[in-house]
């Protein structure tokens, strides 16, 4: 008969290892038994050690105290009075920590002698539960007799005292209990004065708010207008270019639940979905970073920007090249279905020149600092750039990109497109924002050095793990998955710096509206970043490769990550910028339908993803899991549209906090020179 079964490996009757573990067990029991004797012994001569003929006054108070009002009642309606058993059960129950079950001996090898020992066991072990069973009864016993005595000799202690003594005592414990404070205890009768005039509406009462009030924006030294122009032109192009692919993304959505939509070429799914991808990579997450970078990176170097000409320049040729290449996917015209570089090498370039000349203004910003040491956000966002150029290069030129070449070089710029740019990007904004929020400096330096090497050591080796049991070398594959394995080092690193930080400050998280946001993204960096460790490996990418798990993945990460950490920091940059803030209902609406909608949007399709991954492995016709997905699918729409109405109420904060600010009007004053940055006294003093 089987008893356990743990993959390859079976316990039995007939096994050794069935009848070591039976024998364990035995002994394991015999051993909690022999400690709960010991425990009961010990209780036994405590209370013999504790037993008195006569009550001892040095307790009365105590006693007293103890007394609800019910047997207080008793008490002083009655003169003999009734034994105080409930009283009495003051003694606490002992317990003792049990020791690590015995290890078998190595000479317990053999099925007759484990089998003769269990024999011999079974009757040693009845007869301690015996014992078990009669030593319990006997400690009962004994505390019944206790009982009985201390409230017999408390009985008569009572009555030998004077009758008004006695009874004022137990009066006052009485009242004690009784009493109850008046409804104006803590507030009094008076009116409410205020003659300064520092106090609003003291005398009216405040209506109950639908929505809990948030700390307003701290005032903080000007901006540079020209700059704040330049920054809120980002912020506003990446609204549209979000707006946009997120559209694009939500028809395609209804189009797994609805396919026979429409019958346009331009509309098909096909062309469509990397439009979608593509709009929200290059013309949302990547605008909206650059945008907060052009602000940060002179702020933490005390220096204006270098070239208020050239971040212009960046932003035309970028919004150019998202504006041609979702033209080029739509009319078919693409890079041969590479995912996420689908664009033509053509537009691509434009997206490059863009970078290039944004890593120039960064750069030559951060050389002309006035501060001794560069910031790590300034470290996070320049590698950032270099990685984005590097990776697209390798991707778009053509001598590599041959055969197996290719597919390996797929697999390495489509995670560093992720890791190198997004994420390494985004890391940088918080380890400004979210101090500067918090207004006190990051917890540690050496975890975020220790998280960006790392980053930049494990996440370059692991976009092979994509291709798992493909015809790229065995090898190479398996160093992928070593460094997704690597990976937990900067993740938790990370998640640790940022948790750390907040430490202490959980309190603000009601008062404010960009908090909330931060920790979203601090808890998906977390779990989205954990759960691409877990699909690397060859077991669970059997399951879930060429599946929906992957799209669940992909928006927990950046819609998750990239998309909470910069609506968070732009809601704390824009009120900077502009004088302005959004209503703050509004933001908490924009807040709970992105959570909701993605929690919507990818817990259902890694759930049906699983199964549907099962019954590929079981050799099922490819069409069961079409229909086992269809209700998979319907949440993914639901989840989506409420994604997508997200994006509606952030593109009308956005309007709330510019408009009529003055910030893109074409006058503007010149900014006093070498204004003092918010940001200064986080920089450490050391690196």
């Amino acid at each position: 008969m089987k008893l356990l079964n743990t993959g390859s490996v079976f316990f039995s009757l007939h096994s050794v290892p069935g009848l070591a573990f039976i024998l364990l067990a035995l002994l394991f029991i015999i051993l909690l038994i022999v400690f709960y004797l010991y425990g009961k012994t010990q209780q036994l001569e405590s209370l013999s050690r504790t037993r008195k003929k006569n009550f001892d006054p040095k307790r009365f108070e105590e006693y007293l105290s103890s007394l609800d009002g019910e047997q207080l009642d008793t008490l002083l309606k009655s003169h003999k009075h009734l034994p105080v058993i409930l009283l009495l059960l003051l003694s606490p129950t002992i317990t003792f920590a049990q020791d690590a079950a015995p290890k078998a001996s190595s000479m317990l090898t053999q099925p007759g002698i484990i089998i003769l020992i269990i024999l011999v066991l079974i009757p040693v072990l009845a007869a301690v539960a015996f014992m078990a069973v009669k030593v319990a009864r006997m400690v009962s016993a004994s505390r019944r007799k206790q009982t009985l005595s201390d409230s017999s000799a408390f009985d008569h202690y009572l009555d030998s005292l004077p009758e008004p003594d006695a009874e004022a005592a137990l009066t006052r414990r009485q009242q004690a209990l009784q009493y109850r404070p008046k409804p104006n205890a803590l507030s009094g009768d008076l009116q409410a004065q205020d003659d300064t005039g520092l106090l609003h509406n003291i005398d009216s009462e405040a209506a109950l708010p639908v929505v809990a009030a948030k700390k307003r924006a701290t005032r903080r030294p000007p901006v540079d207008p020209q700059l704040a122009k330049l920054v809120t032109a980002y912020l506003l192009c990446a609204a549209f270019w979000l707006l946009f692919g997120t559209t694009v993304g939500e028809y395609v959505g209804i189009k797994f639940v609805s396919p026979d939509v429409d019958h346009l070429s331009w509309l098909s799914f096909g062309r469509l979905r990397p439009v979608h991808t593509n709009a929200v990579f290059w013309g949302w997450a990547s605008l909206g970073m650059l945008g907060l970078g052009y602000y940060i990176v002179p702020r933490i170097s005390n220096i204006s920007l270098y070239s208020i000409k050239r971040g212009w320049q960046s932003l035309i040729l970028i919004n150019a090249a998202v504006i041609l290449g979702s033209l080029c996917l739509m009319a078919g015209i693409n890079n041969g279905g590479g995912e996420y570089r689908e664009y033509i090498w053509p537009v691509m370039s434009l997206f490059a020149l863009g970078l290039i000349f944004t890593l120039h203004n960064f750069i030559k910003t951060i050389a002309r600092r006035t501060t001794k040491e560069i910031y790590i956000s300034s470290w996070y966002i320049v590698s950032a750039l270099i990685f984005v150029l590097t990776i697209v290069c390798i991707a778009y030129l053509p001598w590599w990109q041959q055969g197996l070449g290719e597919t390996i070089v797929q697999g390495y710029y489509m995670h560093q497109g992720v890791g190198m740019w997004f994420m390494l990007f985004t890391l940088g904004i918080v380890y400004y924002f979210l101090p500067q929020q918090l207004n006190k400096p990051i917890y540690s330096y050496s975890l975020g050095i220790l998280a960006f090497w790392s980053q930049i050591l494990f996440y370059t080796v692991i976009g092979t793990h994509h291709f798992v049991f493909s015809s790229i070398p065995w090898w190479l594959q398996t160093v992928a998955i070593i460094g997704s394995m690597g990976m937990i080092i900067p993740v938790t690193a990370g998640t640790t710096n940022f948790l750390m930080t907040i430490r202490g400050s959980w309190h603000s998280i009601g008062s404010s509206y960009t908090l909330p946001f931060f920790i979203t993204g601090i808890i998906f960096y977390f779990t989205g970043s954990m759960q691409g460790t877990a699909e690397a490996f060859r077991a669970t990418n059997l399951v879930w490769h060429f599946t929906d798990f992957t799209v669940a993945h992909s928006h927990l990460t950046m819609y998750g990550i990239i998309s909470f950490f910069l609506w968070a920091s732009i809601y704390a940059v824009l009120p900077r910028l502009t004088g302005k803030e959004a209503p703050q209902s509004t933001i908490g609406a924009h807040f709970w339908l992105a959570l909701i909608g993605l929690l919507f949007y990818t817990v259902p399709l890694m759930y049906g993803s699983t199964l549907k991954g099962l019954l590929w492995i079981q050799g099922k016709p490819f069409i069961e899991s079409v229909v086992l997905m269809a209700p998979y699918w319907l949440w993914r729409a639901i989840g989506g549209s409420l994604m997508w109405f997200a994006h509606l109420v952030f593109c009308y904060n956005l309007y709330r906090m510019i408009e009529g600010s003055g910030v893109l009007s074409k006058k503007s004053q010149p900014i006093a020179a070498n204004p003092a940055p918010e940001a200064s006294a986080l920089i450490p003093q050391t690196i």
